[in-house]
């Protein structure tokens, strides 16, 4: 079997589909041409850099405290990203980096405490990169979600509040809303996965020669490990970021962005 390596003559041939991009956006007028060249450019950069940086950790003779540094990384990395995206949810950096610690902690206690795949830097980066990412998309939504709901339902909660209704139970509503739509995206991609489309692991480890029912359970697994994850750091996200919203006299206070 052929190694598939594409080299840079093959990186530079995949612009072309970047240009057809950029055509889409002059012919519409869609004024995306500037982003889709920052993103490409940041895209090649980092990537790289983390290629050159992953070829020392994952070295045979390399140790391990690296591959926890850089896991150790992500976590305020991802939660500097999640309040970049939602700037309305005061402490958004903090209850996902609380988060992340009880969803990340939990995946990879399971993964390698149970043995189900070996703690090696080859595996611990990787497993870890992909459940961070994903979960931060569901971090974002649920935040997102939770502002809006809390906004849109201001007189009803205030009702409750004034009522002397717990502020869990008056708040208890836009939480579950939150949460919801943030898992339901991953949760559809769970049931979707191996039929709609084949994701990432999968496809990465066949082109590495892994044979295809192997490649298939390993999947499998980082899926379920990404839910998990995502439901604990979106759990924490409205539980705690619900809370913010209430004063100490027990009043409902939205803060302007």
């Amino acid at each position: 079997m052929s190694e598939v390596a594409i080299g840079w003559w093959g990186l530079v041939l995949s612009l072309v589909l970047i240009a057809v991009t950029i055509a889409v956006s002059l012919s519409y007028k869609l004024k995306l041409e500037q982003s889709l060249v920052v993103a490409t450019l940041r895209a090649i950069g980092q990537l790289v850099l983390a290629g050159w940086a992953l070829t020392l950790i994952l070295d045979k003779d390399a140790s391990a405290i690296y591959a926890w540094l850089w896991v150790g990384a992500m976590i305020p990395a991802a939660a500097l990203s999640a309040k970049r995206r939602e700037r309305r949810l005061p402490g958004l950096a903090v209850t996902t980096a609380i988060g992340y610690v009880l969803g990340l902690g939990v995946s990879l206690v399971t993964v390698f405490a149970l043995d189900i795949m070996p703690l090696e830097n080859r595996v611990l980066v990787p497993v870890a990169g992909m459940i961070v990412g994903n979960s931060l998309k569901v971090v974002v939504v649920a935040a997102t979600r939770l502002v809006d709901a809390v906004t849109e339902q201001k007189g009803q909660i205030e009702a409750m509040l004034a009522l002397g209704i717990d502020q869990r139970k008056a708040l208890n509503g836009v939480r579950v809303e939150a949460l919801r739509l943030a898992l339901l995206p991953q949760i559809e991609t769970t049931r979707s996965v191996g039929i709609v489309f084949l994701p990432g692991v999968l496809t990465g480890l066949i082109l590495a020669g892994i044979d295809p029912l192997d490649a298939a359970l390993i999947q499998a697994s980082v899926l379920f490990l990404i839910l998990g994850s995502a439901t604990i750091t979106g759990l924490v996200v409205v539980i705690t970021g619900a809370n913010r919203f209430i004063t100490e006299d027990q009043r409902l206070a939205i803060p302007e962005l």
